[in-house]
């Protein structure tokens, strides 16, 4: 258990100078704060911000950081306000509290678009000042190692959240021993069945692996001795996610995977990588394409280092990293690496070439108005297996693995990627979806009067070209949309001898506008051309003739159904709502709306396969109202043996749940099973569960699934 006195320790033999007193000030107010609070553990609550305050110690953060680690909960979980921790300890320190605090007062939700909006905040808070986010990876860090305590869903939830967003961005701030861990942690509760199968046969054969590494160690050291080469050489097995992922990307079981041993040898200079690489490879025959030189093509995150892999003794393949000790601090500790300490000043990410992923972020952030889409994008960036390409001038610029030459050129710039026709890579003209190679040298070609193709986003793979080709999509259909809505308007206001231009030019047509809560007479318009509105929904308000509007409110309640408002529709009230019978969403799907013309509103689930042939610009928010009750048609496919009362007992259990079966059907096979489709009314996704895992629970009852079309 970690005590003060280890964090006062371990600050003052990287910072001799640090403000104790400062430290021991927020230690007792943490204390304070948190008496007589325990965790889940049943462990006082003090020790998390102890543990959160002595990870960053080990990541050589200045006091104001180790502060606000003691001090990041007290916000949150007590009466004390950001103003009175300003008071007590400074702006720089409220400020980085607030940071933390903001973060975790959405976390508590668990929806996509609130893990969207967490994702938002934290990279706004990183764009203020890093540290903020340094320190919610230490706090994430410990929550992890405690994750056994909470609920089986709740782990698996914040453990993909941390596979998804906290190890990645770990990975970009170039901290890879949070990253490494954060990723070991998360999988354990991910696929345990996996994590444990791979732990325990990395364990058996642990003193065989170090009988090897040992011997490899040596082979290496007596090589490179011979040429007068002082060199630091360690080897160890890969961590337990990274094996993991190997077998899935190559199709491969456990015992297929040979290079489970990687080994990292540090020389004195970067000539001396090169030379140690060279004598490595006459010693171990080396594996063709293996080999990638991140010195001269240093990573994102400025990440350095020669990586090969090699045949090693008894035929078994290892993989070898190379570095000097300035590059392997710079692995180790990321940013941490890059810090100034100097009084009073504030890390600036414009100063340092490994945040310019973050200002491309950060760019996005404020140009994606949808939540989720930043999600994806964001993702795409945070996962990049770099290739490096060539400018005719000789230029590098850095991809992911997989970018196109499309992507390519939307790199160089935005308008060299909106007018890009074609390509020629390595002097022969390619396809725009040809994927690029390491080594190629792309040159791209233009047309000023060209414009992008909505097909180009079934091959780029680039969050830039993504963005950039949506929003020009999005601008040009909203274009389209505003002339047939305003054209739809002019006619059915003509039919009644009224003017178009004439509203507009009185302001009637703005005021109209902000009653159906759009901004501009363009939004009005384009509600109209996108299909949300018809003409006569939107004019029954001004057309005089009373007949007229009758008969609008005749048309809206003809169509309207019952359950309209099962569904929240963003921003727009009174639209038609109908559900998709091709899924049957249900409350507690996750569900996305599609306005179609003359018919309202359909809800989808977000994964039915059906929703990518429908245009993003039709898409709508969409989400379950509270406390709407409605019955919704499920149909449940049961399979099992044909065994005698096996269909009155499901009966039984489904109306034990409170559902009403509206149909049922058995079907028999010679082999002795039977299959029964139930169609039943529920309530919710919730009780829908129960359900099911009550059939499960029937013997002779295989399996239970929920079938997504009615049809």
């Amino acid at each position: 258990m970690i005590r003060f006195n280890d964090i006062v320790e371990e600050i003052l033999k990287y910072n001799p100078q640090a403000d104790v007193d400062l430290l021991e000030r927020a230690y007792v107010l943490s204390a304070k704060v948190h008496r007589g609070t325990v965790r889940l553990s049943g462990e006082p609550y003090l020790i998390h911000p102890l543990e959160v305050a002595y990870m960053l110690t080990k990541m050589n953060l200045d006091v104001p950081s180790v502060v606000s680690g003691l001090l990041h909960d007290t916000v949150e979980d007590s009466y004390l306000t950001i103003e009175e921790i300003k008071e007590y300890f400074g702006p720089e320190i409220a400020g980085l509290v607030d940071g933390v605090t903001k973060i975790s007062r959405i976390e508590e939700q668990s929806s996509e678009e609130s893990r969207a909006e967490t994702l938002r905040k934290m990279i706004l808070a990183m764009s203020k000042d890093i540290r903020v986010i340094l320190i919610k990876l230490a706090d994430r860090y410990h929550n992890m190692e405690t994750l056994q305590f909470l609920s089986p869903e709740k782990q698996i939830e914040i453990a993909r959240e941390t596979l998804d967003i906290y190890a990645p961005i770990a990975h970009r701030l170039g901290i890879e021993w949070i990253k490494g861990d954060l990723e070991d942690l998360a999988f354990k509760y991910i696929d345990s069945a996996e994590y444990k199968t791979i732990r325990e046969s990395i364990a058996k054969r642990k003193k065989e692996r170090d009988s090897y590494i040992s011997e490899v160690k040596e082979l290496l050291k007596n090589r490179l001795a011979e040429f007068n080469l002082k060199a630091e050489i360690s080897g160890r097995a890969k961590r337990l996610y990274s094996i993991y992922r190997k077998m899935l990307q190559e199709e491969l079981a456990l015992d297929e995977i040979s290079d489970i041993t990687a080994f990292r040898v540090i020389v004195g200079s970067v000539k001396e990588c090169y030379e140690a690489l060279g004598y490595i490879h006459a010693l171990f025959k080396p594996i063709p394409g293996k080999f990638k030189d991140y010195i001269a093509l240093p990573k994102a995150n400025m990440y350095q280092s020669l990586h090969t892999a090699v045949i090693g003794p008894r035929g078994e393949k290892i993989e070898i990293q190379i570095r000097t000790p300035e590059m392997h601090k710079i692995s180790e500790e990321g940013i941490a690496a890059h810090w100034k300490y100097k009084e009073g000043s504030v890390f600036n990410p414009k100063e340092d070439k490994i945040f310019g992923w973050l200002r491309r972020v950060i760019e996005w952030q404020k140009e994606l108005k949808d939540s989720k889409e930043f999600l994806e994008i964001f993702k795409i960036d945070l996962f990049p297996d770099e290739v490096y390409v060539f400018t005719p001038k000789g230029d590098v610029r850095e991809l992911p693995k997989g970018a196109t030459t499309v992507d390519f050129a939307y790199a160089i710039h935005s308008e060299l990627g909106q007018r890009c026709v074609g390509a020629k890579v390595n002097g022969k003209l390619v396809p725009l979806r040809t994927p690029l190679q390491s080594g190629d040298t792309v040159e791209v070609l233009t047309n000023p009067t060209h414009k992008p193709s909505k097909d180009w986003l079934k091959f780029v793979v680039t969050s830039k070209a993504k963005t950039k080709i949506r929003q020009w999509i999005k601008e040009e259909q909203r274009g389209r949309s505003i002339e047939l809505g305003r054209t739809l308007i002019d006619k059915e206001l003509a039919k009644h001898g009224l003017s178009l231009s004439k509203m507009v030019k009185s302001g009637e047509l703005q005021t109209l506008a902000k009653e159906f809560s759009f901004e501009t007479t363009d939004d009005l318009f384009a509600s109209v051309g996108y299909g949300l509105y018809t003409a006569l929904q939107v004019l029954g308000k001004v057309i005089p003739e009373p007949e007229k509007v009758s008969r609008i409110s005749k048309i809206i309640s003809s169509i309207k159904k019952s359950r309209d408002d099962a569904v929240k529709i963003k921003g727009i009230d009174g639209l038609v709502v109908r559900f998709a019978r091709c899924c049957n969403p249900i409350p507690g799907d996750t569900i996305l709306g599609f306005i179609s013309r003359g018919r309202g509103l359909t809800v989808h689930l977000a994964d039915c396969p059906n929703v990518h042939a429908y245009d993003d610009q039709r898409k709508i928010e969409v989400s379950w109202q509270d406390n709407k009750e409605y019955a919704y048609p499920v149909k449940l496919r049961v399979q099992g043996g044909d065994k005698k009362g096996l269909l009155s007992e499901v009966t039984n259990v489904i109306t034990a749940g409170k559902a009403n079966i509206l149909n049922a059907q058995v079907m028999t096979y010679p082999d002795r099973t039977a299959t029964s489709i139930f169609e039943i009314e529920i309530v919710n996704a919730s009780q829908l569960q129960k359900i099911v895992k009550s059939i499960q629970k029937i013997k002779e009852v295989r399996s239970v699934e929920r079938m997504r079309s009615s049809a």
